[in-house]
């Protein structure tokens, strides 16, 4: 297993401050997604930035290599559904509050 960080930029800026109701529907999916690879012990954590313009968010998990990686990333909802463009990086974690680094 090695580490993977999938960043998500909204397609639509204004989609942060004013979503459409398509828009609210795809990020609760989002959500659910995130909470059942959580559930499932592949994610290691997830959030987003909390400034004005520009917001961007961070998904961090396990994955087996880059295919397996990829297609955690390609089936959020968020990314299929066209909210958030996404993209994916290597990741290492090198110090974590629970003792997760390795």
């Amino acid at each position: 297993m090695s580490e993977w960080l999938y960043r998500l930029v909204p397609t639509r800026p204004e989609m942060v401050t004013a979503p459409t109701a398509a828009e609210q529907d795809v990020v609760a999916a989002h959500f659910e997604y995130l909470v059942g690879l959580r559930d499932r012990g592949i994610l290691i954590l997830a959030g987003r930035t909390q400034e004005e313009g520009g917001t961007f968010g961070i998904t961090i998990f396990e994955a087996d290599d880059e295919r397996a990686a990829r297609a955690v990333m390609d089936a959020d909802p968020g990314v299929s559904g066209g909210v958030f463009a996404a993209t994916l990086h290597p990741y290492a974690v090198a110090v974590a509050r629970d003792g997760l680094a390795g």
